[in-house]
Order: structure tokens, then sequence, then C-alpha cells
């Protein structure tokens, strides 16, 4: 039996009018009505979805462009369209997609470059959000790359990954925005808006955050985009992305990865109406990046990695370095889930002339001239680029050798203060450890114990096989290149590794598939030693608070037991702060006033929402330097409007 066709992306503001033509009676059943959809047999055609609802009705998704851009595109056949519960249901199902871009056939490109099609679209440019009382934002999480260049902003991977497509061009008003040195009315009421339907979704938590809130929050994002916030708006749909992962229970959902999600968009909703010049800017975000003349390149391939992401989009970046060390991304990310993300590796690289695969340019080279670039290093396809096959050199060898002999914490400490996440690492294989979020290989990198993690989840990408099977290569020496996980312990995602017998080979973890006889003779494996967890500060405990809201909401910490005792307990090991924002945070929670008839009042979302991404921002904050330190790298930088 085939499977079942992935519906296309929808844009926010689409899902947002559908639900919001919902008599109340409808929006009252429309989780039921998205559940119901997504049981029924679907068809692709082309750019077109169909669903059968039953026997005579058949909802009709229209994504010419890969993505549904307007409500005529999803029609229905039942007796109550327009204004049915089909259409609404049909478009909280889908992948939500971000408008915060141009369309992807349409890539903003430097001057003289066009950018090609099927290339991945292009997100917003992220700079680390402040929070309240101008403490920093949280950090980034580092997982799955983004499918642009892994510039923008949080994701789920879950990822967290936010693609954008087609949607209205942004108005006149919101570019001028761009270039206001203060915040616009028309901005401060997106940002409140943003603010306002965030806070609802916490104080709902997962379990109540259904359609019709997800539906808010979308039209907010939309609002927020065409108020010239992109960075607000695809930080909104990253959270909505998160709730229908937690909600199907997505085995690629990360509870922390979605209250990373949630303090990013209320971070910037709360900060922006205050925010001037430098720090503006970085609030409000940009939507389409620049791409320079970077005139000729010989670049060197490192590897590829496939992308998976939770909003419907695959493929693969394959990275490159140049003589000096400086690294360069080549990307073919479209539509499509795991066997786009597993074939991608085999299609022809989008730039200049060349013929090589993302395979083969992983571990050959290639001579660019007429080059353009973006900030972030990925490399522009426009029709002034020509480029062709070179030799490329072994990880042993002159320039990419010298990837490797930068100091780990170094590189740790580059990560933390926002540059690129990618570790290059000489490790010694130790074994294998069974935790709570799977299983992971204990390595040690020059001292420092650590753990190395499968990349992604997905079980048709051949991360976590691999992963076990090197377990059984204990004492190997490898060179690895991994993606930094922030934490109070040394972790990151496994990417690629020197092959484990052959020095002048290598092998992509998502891609390739290791086997038994590539493993040293004599390599058996070991079975997976299981740890209690450990958590030398305590400050797990405000982290736990912290995740339960996002997952059980305001309710579940107003009756949550052992405020007090948490607190104590916080304070007698030298984190008073932490003990008074989990106070704040549970008196918000069950704080319920009464009216002068002694009627309770309904909650305030505003008040629980501020507390919680204090308390959410605070344990972000710590953690990283917390990372820091288990690396034996400097303290990370704190500026909130650092890009």
């Amino acid at each position: 039996m085939s499977p079942q066709p992935q519906l296309p992306p929808v844009a926010p503001s689409v899902t947002a009018e559908l639900v919001e033509a919902l008599s109340p009676r409808l929006r009252k059943r429309l989780d039921a009505g998205v559940a119901k959809l997504l049981a029924r047999p679907a068809v692709r055609a082309g750019d077109t979805v169909r669903i059968a609802v039953d026997d005579e009705t058949d909802v009709v998704l229209h994504a010419p462009e890969g993505a549904v851009t307007g409500a005529d595109a999803i029609r229905c056949g039942c007796l109550l369209a327009p204004d049915c519960l089909h259409r609404a249901a049909a478009a909280s199902a889908a992948p939500v997609a971000d408008e915060a871009a141009a369309p992807v056939a349409e890539e903003t490109a430097a001057p003289g470059e066009t950018a090609g099609a099927g290339r991945e679209p292009v997100a917003a440019e992220p700079a680390k959000q402040p929070g309240p009382q101008g403490l920093p934002g949280p950090a980034s999480r580092t997982r799955q790359p983004k499918p642009a260049d892994r510039a923008d902003g949080p994701g789920a991977s879950g990822q967290t990954d936010r693609p954008h497509q087609p949607g209205p061009p942004p108005t006149a008003a919101a570019e001028d925005a761009e270039d206001a040195e203060s915040v616009t009315d028309a901005q401060r009421t997106a940002a409140r808006a943003v603010f306002d339907a965030a806070a609802a979704v916490l104080d709902a938590g997962t379990e109540g955050s259904g359609a019709v809130l997800q539906a808010e929050l979308l039209r907010a994002a939309h609002t927020a985009r065409l108020a010239g916030l992109p960075r607000a708006a695809a930080a909104a749909v990253a959270v909505v992305t998160g709730v229908r992962a937690a909600r199907s229970a997505d085995p690629g959902h990360r509870l922390a990865d979605l209250a990373t999600a949630l303090s990013g968009v209320l971070g910037v909703a709360h900060r922006l109406p205050y925010a001037a010049g430098p720090e503006l800017a970085a609030l409000r975000g940009t939507v389409r990046r620049p791409y320079r003349p970077d005139g000729s390149l010989r670049l060197y391939g490192l590897f590829s990695e496939p992308v998976l992401t939770a909003t419907g989009y695959a493929g693969a970046v394959t990275w490159t370095a140049d003589a000096g060390g400086r690294l360069y991304s080549v990307s073919d990310v479209a539509p499509g889930g795991p066997s786009r993300a597993t074939g991608a590796a085999d299609r022809a690289v989008r730039l200049g002339d060349t013929a090589l695969t993302h395979r083969e340019l992983s571990r050959a080279g290639l001579a660019v001239s007429g080059a353009t670039v973006s900030p972030t290093g990925r490399l522009g396809a426009g029709a002034g680029v020509r480029a062709v096959r070179a030799s490329g050199v072994a990880w042993d060898s002159e320039p990419l050798r010298r990837l490797w002999a930068v100091p780990a914490a170094e590189q740790v400490a580059r990560a933390l203060d926002g540059g690129h996440d990618l570790l290059f690492l000489e490790v010694t294989l130790t074994g294998a450890v069974r935790e709570a979020d799977g299983e992971s290989l204990l390595a040690d990198c020059g001292g420092v114990p650590l753990r190395l993690a499968v990349a992604h989840d997905d079980p048709a990408l051949p991360y976590r096989d691999n992963l076990r099977l090197l377990a059984a290569a204990q004492g190997s020496r490898l060179r690895i290149v991994a993606r930094l996980a922030p934490g109070p312990r040394p972790r990151a995602l496994l990417l690629a590794v020197r092959h484990p017998t052959d020095p002048a080979a290598r092998v992509d973890l998502g891609l390739d598939r290791l086997r038994h006889a590539d493993l040293p003779a004599g390599a058996a494996a070991a079975p997976a030693v299981a740890v209690p967890a450990v958590d030398e500060a305590p400050l797990h405990l405000l982290r736990r608070r912290v995740h339960q809201a996002v997952s059980g909401g305001r309710p579940v910490l107003a009756s949550a037991r052992g405020g007090a005792g948490d607190g104590d307990r916080l304070r007698r090991n030298g984190l008073a702060t932490a003990a008074a924002l989990l106070g704040e945070l549970h008196a918000a929670a069950a704080d319920r006033t009464r009216d002068a008839f002694g009627r309770l009042l309904p909650a305030d979302p505003d008040r629980f929402a501020r507390a919680w991404l204090a308390a959410a921002v605070y344990t972000e904050t710590v953690e990283r330097a917390l990372c820091a330190d288990g690396w034996g790298a400097p303290a990370p930088q704190t500026s909130a409007a650092r890009p």
C-alpha cells in the first residue's frame, strides 16, 4: 500500500480566514473535524491533493507554487461550502507555510543573480531576542539544519524549521517601516496581537490549544508580517508548528523545543514596543537575505546532511570550506517527505553548470567564479555564477585539517555567541549510554566527556542505525562533525565521521549506511548502559515548571504542589533569582480575583505569560552558561540585540 500523500503547506492567513468564517457551533467541532479528515484517504495529482470526506464529497487543495496561498485554492463539494467545516479542517491539518518571504521560484538574488528553480525558501534572520526587563533571550536550539542556511529563527524540528512560502508582497507601509528608527503604531499593535495570541496558547497548553487558538496565532503572525515584523511572524508560525507536532504525537516533537519557540515569540513581542535603533532592527528581522558578490572561490567538500522539517520540506545541504576555513553551504530543499530527504543527495547541485550531485560534492571540490554569498555563507545560484568540478581533499589534509585544529572550547564559545554551530572534533569512542531521550555514544574529547546523539529521529534516515553500529567501535579515535546541543553537560548531534577503517574516507551519517565490515576487526557491540539523569545545579526544578506550563497550561501550575519546597531548595543552592521566578510563576498561575459579588474573574493570561517568559529566559541563559562551563569555554555574551 502506498503511503498517504502529505498535504501541501497552507499560508497562515488562509487558515485564519477559513476558521474565522466558521459559525460558533462549527468552531467547537473543528478539532474533531481535523482528526477525521486526517484519517480519510488522500490522492495527489500534480499540484492538487484530493481528500475523500465521504463517498460523495471531496476536499481539494490546489498548490501550484508548492503551497496554498489563497482561500479559494481549498474547495469542498459539500452543501455548506464555502463556509463549511471541511475547508477549515483541511487548512488546519496541513503544514504551515510561512508568508514572510517571496515565492520559492522568485527568491531575492544579488545583483545579476537569478534564483534557480527548486531551491529552498528563504527564512527570516533571527537575531537573539531579549526577554523581560532587558534579560537576554534564549539561545536558539541547534538541531536540524534550516532549509535556507540555519540563519532563521527558532524551529521545531523539529524542528521548528520555517521555510517560506508564496504570499502577498509586503505593503508600502511595511517597507517604509523597515527604515524607521522607532516602532510604528501598526507594529506596536501587531506585536501586542502576537503576544496576546501566544499568551493564550501558553495559558491553554498544548492539550488545550486546538485549531481555533492556532488560527488566532496564525492571524496574528499574518498581521505582524504585513506590519513589517517578519521575525515575530516567523516565530509565531514556529509555535503553531510545534503545537501541532505535540498534539499529533509526532516522534520529532520535543517539549524543550516548543518551550524555546514560545519564549522566542513572547520575547520578541514583549520587547519590540520599547526597542529602538539596532535592537529594533534585530527584533524586526529581515524577510530577504542579501546576496553579495564574492568573486572567485575554491571550495572543498566537507559533508552532506539530509533536511526533513516538520513543515513539510525535505532535501539536502552540502557543506564546503575555502582555503581559509570559512564555511559555505549549497542546499536543495523543496516540499516533500522522507523519500526526498534521502534522494536529494543524488540530485545535481544547483550551482552554475556543474553536474556534481550533493553526495559527490561532499567528497570533491568546486571552483566558482562570479559567486554570490549570503552573510551566513549560503551560495547563490544566479545566472552569472559559474562552477566547475575540482579535486577534493581528505579531512586530514590542508586546508580542511585546520577546522579540527581549533580547540573545542573555542568552537563552542563561537556557537553560543551566535556563530555557526558546527563542531569539528577529534574524539575517542568509549561506549554507549541509554538516557531518557534515547541512546547516545560516549566519547572522550580532549579530556571532556562527550555525549553524541542522533541528529534526526526519523526512521527513514540512517542516523540511529549508524550510531548503534559505531557503539561497537569502542576505542576508535575518529574525526567527527557534529552540531552543538546546548545543555549542562557536553552534548552534540553527530552528523559525519571519518571512516573507522579508512582514514581517507568519510561517512555522512544521515545519508550513508555503515556496515559491520566497516568497523575495526574484532569490534563487537556492547549494550548501552542506563544512567540516571544528573543535574548538578537544581535548575531542573524551575525548568520542569516551565515545561509543564507549555504542556498543560496555566491550570497545571495553578494546581501543582511543591512550589514552596522547590523554592527553598533553589535558595539553599544559591539560586535565589530562580526561586523568586518560580514563586512568581506559581502565584501568576493561581491568581484568580473576584468581582464585587464574589464571583471568580477570568485568569490574567498576560501576567502568567510574563512570569513564564521571565522564568524561561532565565533558565535558558543559565543553561548556556553551564554549557560553556562544561566545555571549558568562556561565558557566552548576553547582548540582546546580537545578530
